[in-house]
C-alpha cells in the first residue's frame, strides 16, 4: 500500500511533494483533506486555482534546479525593478530568509539595474557563471 502511494507521488513531482507537505502541516484528516487543501491554495479560484498552483510550483521548481535560486531571485527583482520603487524592493529583500550574502547581491543588483528594459537573457546566465 505505502509502496503504491509513494510510487504516485514520486510520478507527481515536486507538486506532490509539495502537497504531501501541505496535507501533514493541516492536521486535518481522511477523505475532505484533499480537496479542501486545493480549494485553500486556489483562493478565490477554488481547488482549480489550487491545481494550477501545484503547477506554477512544478514550473518554477524546474527553474530554479536548472539555474538555481540566486538567478530566479535576480531575473525576478530586476523585472520588479522597472515598475515599483527601489526602497520597497529593498525592504522585501531585507525580509526574505536568505543569506545575508544573497541579500547584499540582490540589493547590489537591484540598485544597479536601470529603471527602463532590461534584457534578462543577459543577467542570468552571468549570475550562473557567478555560483
Amino acid at each position: 500500500m505505502l509502496d503504491e502511494v509513494v510510487k504516485k507521488l514520486a510520478s507527481l513531482g515536486l507538486p506532490g511533494v509539495t502537497l504531501v507537505i501541505i496535507i501533514a502541516t493541516t492536521g486535518l484528516e481522511g477523505n475532505v483533506v484533499v480537496p479542501i487543501v486545493l480549494a485553500t491554495l486556489g483562493g478565490p479560484f477554488g481547488m482549480i486555482g489550487g491545481l494550477a498552483v501545484l503547477g506554477v510550483v512544478s514550473w518554477v521548481g524546474e527553474y530554479l534546479a536548472e539555474y538555481g535560486t540566486e538567478a530566479l531571485l535576480t531575473a525576478v527583482y530586476t523585472e520588479r525593478r522597472k515598475n515599483e520603487a527601489i526602497g520597497g524592493i529593498l525592504r522585501e529583500i531585507n525580509s526574505l530568509a536568505i543569506s545575508d550574502e544573497l541579500k547584499t547581491k540582490l540589493k547590489n543588483n537591484v540598485s544597479n539595474s536601470p529603471k527602463k528594459d532590461t534584457d534578462l537573457a543577459a543577467i542570468v546566465p552571468q549570475v550562473r557563471e557567478i555560483e
